[in-house]
């Protein structure tokens, strides 16, 4: 119990509280988060996926792969065989783009090649509008 001592009023009416009673107000915002809480379905920390059953067929053709070798002093290797730089690159990506099934090309820079010469190489397919490109040998640089 507390005592209010002070001087009362003229009137000897008691002084208007005027704090707020914050009590009911959190019993109603914790009746809320509990209902907020309830109603939240459990998530589920799976995706369901529907997978194809079986094994595929096997491809009717087996695709042409032609291996491109960057070596570290900028010489281009077309399957092995030595390229005279870009300008005699060039010829041979416009006739594996146009074959009517393109070729796979596995570009395998080595680890001390330049730079430029691999995202030349890389920009003469793009020009020639070859689109089954894959950087091989990347385990080197790790």
């Amino acid at each position: 119990m507390a005592m209010n001592v002070g001087s009362p009023s003229a009137s000897g009416d008691p002084e208007v509280m005027i704090d707020i009673n914050t009590t009911p107000l959190i019993d109603v915002m914790l009746v809320l988060l509990i209902m907020l809480i309830v109603t939240i379905p459990i998530q589920l920390h799976s995706v369901e996926l529907n997978l194809p059953q079986g094994n595929p067929p096997p491809p009717l053709v087996e695709p042409e792969v032609v291996r491109i070798h960057i070596e570290a002093d900028g010489a281009i290797l077309w399957n092995g065989e030595p390229v005279a730089g870009l300008p005699a690159l060039e010829p041979r990506l416009a006739s594996a783009a146009a074959q009517a099934v393109q070729p796979e090309l596995h570009v395998r820079p080595d680890r001390a090649a330049a730079y430029h010469t691999v995202a030349a190489v890389m920009a003469a397919i793009q020009r020639n509008q070859l689109t089954k490109i894959g950087l091989v040998g990347s385990e080197q640089f790790l």
